[in-house]
């Protein structure tokens, strides 16, 4: 089990960097591949981007360096409300298959809160 919680923690934690790291050093190329930056201010899109990248470090860095582990299942339940949210977000804008993965990623992120709580 230990493991399946490491593996999901580190693939969910970097795509979170990923996601943000767009979102907050690319702001060109989130306008160009996220239609809904367009539609919202550039202060708003970076903080959400440094909330994903903030996030996923949560998700990764506390447990495996022991400092704080409490944090870890704690940034798990914050990307998974993050994810509640989401999916509301783009079921107002009718993007099913955006809908989808936020199911997938509160999945995984209750997962990694669960067994790690």
């Amino acid at each position: 089990m230990s493991m399946a919680l490491w593996i999901v923690q580190i693939a969910l934690g970097l795509a979170f960097i990923m996601f943000g790291s767009m979102k907050s050093f690319q702001y060109e190329k989130a306008r160009s591949s996220l239609p809904f930056v367009n539609e919202y201010s550039k202060g708003f899109v970076l903080f959400v981007g440094v909330a994903e990248i903030l996030g996923g470090l949560g998700l990764i860095l506390p447990y495996a360096l022991g400092i704080a582990p409490i944090l870890t299942p704690i940034a798990a339940v914050g990307i998974a409300l993050i994810m509640v949210f989401a999916a509301m977000f783009h079921a107002k804008r009718k993007e099913n298959q955006a809908i989808g993965m936020n199911i997938l990623f509160l999945a995984l992120a209750l997962f990694v809160a669960i067994g790690r709580f």
